[in-house]
Order: C-alpha cells, then structure tokens, then sequence
C-alpha cells in the first residue's frame, strides 16, 4: 500500500470511530421542560393517595362497628400525615439526586 492509501483509509476508519461515538452519545432529553410538571404532579398523587387509603379505612372501620366517624376522621388525619411524610421523602430524594447531578457536572466531590 502506499502512503495516500493509507492516509485515505486512517481518514475513513476515524470517520467511521466518530460516527459510532456520536451514536452511542446520550441525547438530550426532550421532555426536560416537563419534569418538574412531572415531580410535582407525584407529589400531589402521594398526598391524595395517603388521605384516600385513610378515609377508606376509617369508613371501612366506621361501617364494620358501626360507629359515629370517628374511625374515619382519625384515619383521615393518620393519611394526611402519611401522605405528607411520603411526599416530604420523595422531596428529600430529589433534592439529593439534583445535588448529586450538579456535583458531577462540577467535578466537586460527592459528601
């Protein structure tokens, strides 16, 4: 082979090795605008969820021993304070992972 040969088939292989990088590249998302839409839309559905399994037990209870509300009112607070702790969790936990995004494109390290 000689020496133009060569050159042109370096220059093809390393067309071919940026090609398959820029492939496996990730790609930026294009639902990012909706992910805080989406986190806080989680958060709303962990409180109602909590407040709608606590007044279902409550009702539940309050019909299986036929009892004045109480059963239901207690059940609904216990829910809402579930409900509440849940949320607070899934905040704590994105927060963590949004400090662990901007530390890694910072370079700092991780405490």
């Amino acid at each position: 082979m000689t020496d133009p040969d060569q050159q042109r088939q370096l220059a093809e292989l390393e067309a071919r090795i940026a090609a398959a990088k820029a492939a496996q590249a990730p790609r930026p998302r294009a639902d990012e605008h909706y992910s805080q839409a989406n986190l806080a839309w989680r958060m709303v559905i962990e409180l109602v969820a909590g407040l709608g399994i606590g007044f279902g037990i409550g009702y539940g209870l309050d019909s299986l021993f036929g009892t004045l509300p109480i059963f239901l009112v207690l059940f609904t607070l216990l829910g809402l304070a579930a409900g509440v702790k849940t949320m607070l969790r899934s905040a704590q936990e994105i927060q963590k992972d949004k400090l662990a995004q901007e530390a890694d494109k910072t370079g700092a390290p991780r405490g």
